[in-house]
């Protein structure tokens, strides 16, 4: 049951960077951008994707089409509040967000979010590391499992653990590689 529960949790940490890393600007107009833009609609914080449809146009514009035209300035002004960079244009039906062409320096930045994301994903996981074998050192001490059962299921923690650093290590660098890519 422990290592089914493990895998899980691996799996969520892993999934929640990938969510991350996806609101960071690579250059390319890409919906997710806008995942966490929150919208003050009729007083209650509202999620943009839920009040609007976002299309990608061309590769450097996001359009998003509100499905209530009056709620068109709410949502323009959430995605300045967001400070995403993107200043949008509004023609009265639809919001246009044209990406910038991404700096040098810009870049450096946004590599160094990732890492930011990255080194948070690997705390996440050696936090899942230490409630497991501090799990099984209890299950040892209450005499549930054998001295050898325990090290024997602290290496295969370790095991999963490294190799869940490793895919963390892995989904980085490729999208650092994305961010560099002009």
């Amino acid at each position: 049951m422990a290592k089914k529960s493990l895998e899980e949790k691996i799996e969520v940490t892993k999934n929640v960077l990938k969510e991350n890393l996806n609101t960071v600007r690579a250059g390319r107009a890409n919906p997710a951008l806008l995942d966490k833009v929150m919208v003050s609609y009729y007083g209650v914080p509202t999620p943009l994707k839920s009040l609007s449809n976002i299309t990608t146009p061309d590769p450097r514009t996001l359009m998003v089409a509100p499905f209530d035209a009056s709620s068109i300035g709410d949502i323009e002004h959430a995605i300045n509040e967001a400070n995403l960079g993107l200043n949008p244009s509004n023609d009265g039906k639809v919001i246009r967000l044209t990406i910038p062409q991404l700096t040098e320096e810009r870049r450096k930045e946004l590599i160094k979010h990732v890492k930011k994301f990255g080194e948070d994903a690997k705390v996440a996981v050696r936090n899942i590391r230490r409630e497991e074998n501090e799990e099984l050192k209890k299950q040892e001490k209450a005499h549930e499992i054998t001295e050898d059962d325990c090290k024997s299921e602290l290496d295969n923690v370790q095991k999963k653990i490294d190799k869940a650093v490793k895919e963390i290590d892995a989904i980085i660098e490729s999208k650092n590689k994305e961010v560099m890519e002009v």
